[in-house]
C-alpha cells in the first residue's frame, strides 16, 4: 500500500474492510481461545474479532465518500460461501496468533481482488502479498502455537462486509455492503 503524504490540517482515518463476526461466533471464539491458556501476547478483545479483507491504513478523511462510492460499483457475490477458520498459526513477522483458513473460497478471493481494484483509482494500493483470510486472537505473541484441547473449526457465513475505522483500539463501522440478496 502506498501511504499518501499527510496534510497537517486534514484529519486522517485508519481504515480497513472486513467480514464481521456475529455475537454467537464471537462468544464461541473467545471461549475456545480461553481454553488455550495463553502465556504470551495480548488477547484481542472479542468485540474486535473480524476477518480482514483489505487494510487501507491512514486515509484522508475526505476520501471516505469516494471509497464508499467505488465499493458501491463492485459486483458483490450473491451468496458468500462459508469460510472455515481451521488452523491455529503464529505470524512471526506480525507477532500475532491467528486462526486461519486453510482454504480460501473463490468468491472471497474475487471480493478481495475487486476491493483492491476499486481502490487503485483512489491512489490506495493493496499490499503485494497473497491474501490469507484470518482472525487475530492475540497480538505481541512470540511463542509457538499453543496446544488446543479441541481442533479449531469455526464457520463464518457473513451476510455483509464492512468498512471500519480503527480508533484507539476500537473498531467503528462506517459503511456496510450486503453479500446475500
Amino acid at each position: 500500500m502506498t501511504l499518501l503524504p499527510r496534510n497537517p490540517g486534514r484529519p486522517f482515518k485508519r481504515l480497513f474492510f472486513a467480514l464481521p463476526v456475529n455475537d454467537a461466533q464471537r462468544r464461541a471464539l473467545a471461549q475456545w481461545r480461553s481454553g488455550l491458556a495463553l502465556r504470551s501476547g495480548k488477547p484481542v478483545p472479542a468485540d474486535n474479532f473480524h476477518v480482514t479483507l483489505l487494510f487501507l491504513g491512514d486515509v484522508d478523511a475526505v476520501q471516505v465518500p469516494a471509497i464508499c462510492a467505488a465499493v458501491d460499483q463492485l459486483p458483490v457475490p450473491v451468496a458468500m460461501p462459508r469460510l472455515l477458520l481451521d488452523r491455529l498459526h503464529v505470524w512471526q513477522r506480525a507477532s500475532a496468533l491467528v486462526l486461519e483458513a486453510q482454504q480460501t473460497p473463490f468468491d472471497l478471493l474475487q471480493l478481495v481482488y475487486g476491493l483492491q481494484q476499486a481502490m487503485l483509482p483512489l491512489g490506495l494500493q493493496a499490499p503485494s502479498r497473497e491474501y490469507r483470510p484470518h482472525l487475530t486472537l492475540a497480538r505481541d505473541y512470540r511463542n509457538c502455537p499453543p496446544e488446543a484441547t479441541s481442533a479449531p473449526e469455526f464457520y463464518l457465513a457473513p451476510e455483509h462486509f464492512t468498512l471500519y475505522e480503527s480508533r484507539k483500539g476500537a473498531y467503528w463501522p462506517l459503511a456496510q455492503w450486503p453479500l446475500r440478496k
